[in-house]
């Protein structure tokens, strides 16, 4: 069983630990473990309880009445507020949160529909569900949630990002075109998949080739596909690497290299004319859009 302490919970939930400690002492409906020194502690279900909890209680529901509901009927309150087009951002990552941690594709689909009405889909990424992927990763560093967990939601964002692209028209055959790719020991893939909808929106001819492409085989694809673009992510620290690859891969060829990722790994990339450093996904659509007017001059 995974436990949580009172500063963990006070993060994943929003209520303070002060609030905590009323509740408890005012309410029957939690009831926290307490370690040999007496230090508190909760469960997994408890976590889930609380989550919800704060929803309803920022949306204006009184402790007293939740206390007296079944867990059925908290949900279906919960369900309501997430519902609310005005419902906060701070409830729709809680609401993210308990739809990982339960596993509950559901939940997760009704969220992030909402999310891409209110936002369109490509914001509905960048200010929804990039927040959440740090968030999730926060857990799963402090050994919060599963890595099974991590992988459930991840693979259920890219669901939604493959269906996206699926979606879009395919570009003319003398569009402007781009390679993306990770390189071998990369496993985050949905920042590379975001980047594919949004070069195919743009109408680019895009060659995705995914995970795990051996640097060897990079030149082989510029000479077949003919780009005007390369892009790669570097996720994993690789600081020792980093420029090795990047040299690999520019061997040989003129083709403009745009290089994303964690902020460590740009920063260890030795500036090149051929490279273009960008830290998130709207500098990369600013820099399509002029690459494609021919205005990359100011890049």
């Amino acid at each position: 069983m995974i436990s949580y302490s009172v500063a963990q919970v006070e993060a994943l939930t929003g209520i303070k630990a002060h609030t905590l400690r009323i509740w408890e002492r005012r309410y029957d409906f939690l009831s926290p473990m307490r370690t040999p020194t007496n230090i508190r502690y909760y469960s997994d279900e408890e976590l889930k309880k609380l989550i919800n909890f704060g929803i309803l209680v920022r949306n204006g529901y009184r402790v007293s009445k939740l206390n007296q509901m079944a867990q059925e009927q908290v949900y279906e309150e919960v369900t309501k507020v997430l519902a609310d087009p005005a419902s906060e951002s701070s409830d729709d990552m809680k609401g993210l949160t308990l739809s990982m941690l339960e596993m509950n594709e559901e939940d997760f689909d009704n969220i992030f529909e909402r999310q891409v009405i209110k936002k369109g889909f490509l914001r509905a990424i960048t200010e929804s569900i990039y927040p959440f992927l740090q968030f999730v990763g926060v857990l799963w560093t402090t050994n919060k949630a599963m890595i099974a967990q991590e992988h459930y939601i991840s693979n259920l964002i890219r669901q939604k990002i493959v269906g996206a692209i699926e979606r879009l028209a395919i570009p003319s055959k003398g569009a402007m075109s781009i390679v993306l790719f990770q390189l071998e020991g990369e496993e985050h893939e949905i920042g590379l998949l975001l980047a594919s909808f949004m070069a195919k929106e743009m109408g680019f001819n895009v060659y995705y080739l995914g995970l795990g492409v051996p640097v060897a085989n990079i030149e082989r694809v510029i000479e077949i596909a003919q780009p005007d673009l390369l892009m790669t992510i570097f996720v994993n620290p690789k600081i020792k690497k980093v420029n090795a690859f990047v040299k690999a891969i520019i061997k040989g060829n003129d083709v403009p290299f745009v290089l994303s990722g964690s902020a460590e790994n740009l920063n260890a990339v030795v500036d090149s004319e051929q490279l273009l450093k960008v830290s998130d996904p709207l500098e990369f659509q600013s820099y399509l859009e002029r690459i494609q007017k021919g205005n990359v001059s100011d890049s």
